[in-house]
């Protein structure tokens, strides 16, 4: 199955080292070119490619500009945003504007073909060094023991109520009185600004405390 393709990039020496990249794929067709993040929305409302391929960086609108408008208007569309940049600031900003994939500019003839082969498959796609830069932002975010900060005990308690048991049957697991387990479950509802316990299952559920 063939694939339509988009390329933007306000040099036209990239552009041309990309064209010819992807042209040597037989599933791959160069369905236009554009040199400014406006064009390439005037070019995606018209042509309406499979994939696009943008620079981050361009004059007037730029890349991820670029990329909300299209997502907006053409959501089928794929977007993969090429980046000099690795921060977390600009790969977030792409991924909230609709990117599905991104990639290291500096290794983009290295990665292309499979990052477009991805994102056609409903996958999202990050260069390595990317991928690299979220990990270690999630691992220096995520300084505390557990969710929300809570205290061993907190977890543990919120975890069996989870699991569906009641007062009485925790405090006989973790040897505590009934009222101490409902002050850790009212501690508990006001540390995480949640109302009643049915809100408490869920966000267990959703931390990955239980399972379903």
């Amino acid at each position: 199955m063939s694939h339509t393709i988009l390329l933007v990039d306000d040099h036209q020496m990239f552009r041309e080292g990309l064209k010819a990249l992807l042209q040597s794929e037989t599933e791959l067709s160069i369905a236009g070119e554009a040199e400014d993040g406006l064009q390439a929305v005037e070019m995606c409302r018209e042509l309406v490619p499979d994939v696009v391929i943008m620079d981050i960086s361009m004059p007037g609108i730029n890349g991820v500009e670029a990329a909300r408008i299209i997502h907006e208007e053409t959501p089928d569309v794929k977007i993969i945003i090429l980046s000099m940049y690795t921060e977390k600031r600009f790969i977030l900003g792409a991924l909230k504007a609709g990117a599905t994939g991104i990639v290291a500019k500096n290794s983009a003839s290295a990665e292309l073909v499979a990052a477009i082969q991805t994102v056609v498959s409903g996958k999202n796609y990050l260069s390595p060094s990317v991928s690299d830069v979220l990990v270690q932002n999630f691992l220096e975010a995520d300084t505390d023991t557990g969710p929300k900060n809570l205290s061993p005990r907190e977890r543990q308690i919120l975890q069996l109520i989870a699991m569906g048991k009641g007062a009485k049957e925790i405090g006989s697991e973790l040897n505590i009185s009934n009222k101490t387990v409902e002050a850790h479950r009212m501690q508990l509802m006001n540390k995480l600004e949640i109302r009643n316990v049915a809100e408490l299952v869920k966000y267990a559920i959703r931390e990955g405390m239980v399972e379903l």
